[in-house]
């Protein structure tokens, strides 16, 4: 197996997704997440029976949207027990194709998918950017793979970086509690953080105030199920790197895309391109 790989935070993950299968998540929520996540993505342009993966792919929420629109999909996750949950989410297509494997080990032959994509996985990957290529590599020429890595708010005032900052020193340190504690903490977040500030956020832009810089105004919809997975993933996850619009940019030419767009909305910076070499 190759290197590319942090064991614990699989381990982090595989506890995470078993306990958050995502069924408490209304499917309104999902397919709307969904819609923004591939909101760039050129459904029109895939050949007839179009064969790609999505690695990462955890509970195979997004999977769940991609899959009947497509003729063969490629479930890839190393974490065993999420695997499995997507194996159950997914049993009613029979086009989706499951690998317990990490991004070194893709069962893929290289220059053979139509598409791909990683949807907040590579910036918990230790080399990203190796990840990245090699996810590239298993592409045809001019097939479109879409990617989101976490954004280091380059799009955002100073001060909400410095709150980022502050809650990043928080992070650091929860994230290496014992399973059970860094848990217990991250649902006292999501239950008096998350979730009064999310809710004030969406009374505000009910009566007509623009939130989109206040901090986690973009869980103002959402349900309480994703705010405690969220709070979770943000501060029980060892591994988090987070990138600028430019790097992401850079990350993607390197790795051999072009043809790179960004959606300009959130979630940032979720970003498409094409394989060029």
């Amino acid at each position: 197996m190759g290197n590319n790989i942090d064991k614990r935070v699989v381990r982090d993950f595989e506890k995470e997704w078993t306990r958050f299968d995502q069924s408490g998540v209304p499917i309104e929520e999902l397919r709307d997440t969904f819609e923004h996540y591939f909101s760039l993505f050129p459904w029109h342009t895939l050949p007839p029976n179009a064969e790609g993966f999505d690695i990462g792919c955890g509970t195979g929420r997004w999977a769940y949207f991609c899959a009947p629109r497509v003729g063969k999909l490629h479930c890839i996750d190393p974490a065993t027990n999420a695997l499995e949950v997507a194996k159950k989410r997914l049993s009613k297509f029979d086009n989706c194709v499951f690998h317990n494997t990490n991004v070194d080990n893709m069962p893929l032959e290289d220059n053979s998918m139509d598409f791909g994509y990683a949807l907040g996985v590579l910036h918990h990957i230790p080399d990203t950017q190796a990840a990245l290529r090699q996810c590239v590599r298993k592409l045809k020429l001019g097939a479109p793979f879409l990617v989101y890595i976490y954004y280091a708010f380059d799009n955002r005032p100073l001060w909400f970086r410095l709150i980022w900052q502050i809650s990043n020193i928080g992070r650091r340190l929860i994230s290496n509690f014992p399973y059970p504690l860094k848990y217990f903490i991250s649902q006292i977040i999501a239950l008096f953080i998350y979730l009064p500030l999310s809710r004030i956020c969406n009374f505000a832009e009910k009566i007509g105030f623009n939130v989109s810089n206040i901090p986690l105004s973009s869980y103002r919809k959402k349900s309480l199920y994703t705010l405690r997975t969220d709070a979770l993933d943000r501060f029980g996850t060892r591994l988090e790197k987070r990138f600028t619009k430019e790097q992401i940019r850079t990350m993607m030419i390197e790795a051999g895309l072009e043809r790179i767009e960004f959606r300009n909305k959130e979630p940032f910076w979720c970003a498409i391109g094409y394989r060029s070499v």
